[in-house]
């Protein structure tokens, strides 16, 4: 059932909106996490990647080029999604959306932090129910670069040696199912 003036088809093309935000996010935090599995199934075979005029090719060697950099115990990224637009026509899709990353990177033996902005616009299909990645075209929009890292963090008041910090793909604690133990709300 939907509600007034909703229909099922336009409920059905916001679950496809959702599904493909979730895909988009999904894999942001697979180039975070270094899960390079989930990176790989966000594509559909024969994806083509056009990366800011860093790489330009098939996307599964666009993932090949990266992956020792993303799952290297040492290596810090974070992705934030925004801006998502979506335009669905049955089982094709447009998406484009904003990705706001802080990359940190070894230059000359300093550890040095920057935040990139870019934008990604993704062509997508849905094959066998599921809608993945065929083409996707990323621009730079803005960089600045912050500096060496900081010896201390939050203006000096903290060791980061004494915080806990994220993890790589299987070790995060977003991959432990310890939650579901703990659930207790019961799906539709």
């Amino acid at each position: 059932m939907t509600g007034p003036g909703c229909t099922v088809a336009e409920v059905a093309v916001l679950l496809d909106k959702l599904t493909i935000t979730e895909l988009l996010t999904g894999y942001l935090r697979a180039i975070d996490r270094g899960d390079i599995a989930t990176l790989r199934a966000s594509y559909h075979l024969g994806a083509f990647e056009e990366h800011g005029g860093l790489y330009a090719g098939p996307a599964q060697g666009y993932i090949d080029s990266i992956e020792a950099g993303l799952t290297h115990p040492r290596a810090v990224g974070t992705h934030t999604l925004s801006n998502v637009l979506i335009e669905v026509d049955g089982d094709l899709a447009r998406s484009e959306h904003y990705v706001l990353a802080m990359t940190r990177v070894k230059v000359d033996g300093v550890v040095r932090d920057s935040l990139v902005a870019s934008r990604i616009i993704d062509d997508l299909s849905r094959r066998d129910g599921r809608w993945g990645i065929i083409r996707r075209r990323l621009r730079f929009d803005w960089s600045h670069d912050l500096g060496p890292r900081p010896e201390r963090w939050v203006s000096g008041l903290h060791d980061p040696a004494d915080l806990l910090h994220g993890a790589k793909f299987p070790d995060d604690p977003v991959y432990d199912d310890s939650w579901r133990a703990v659930s207790t709300v019961e799906g539709c």
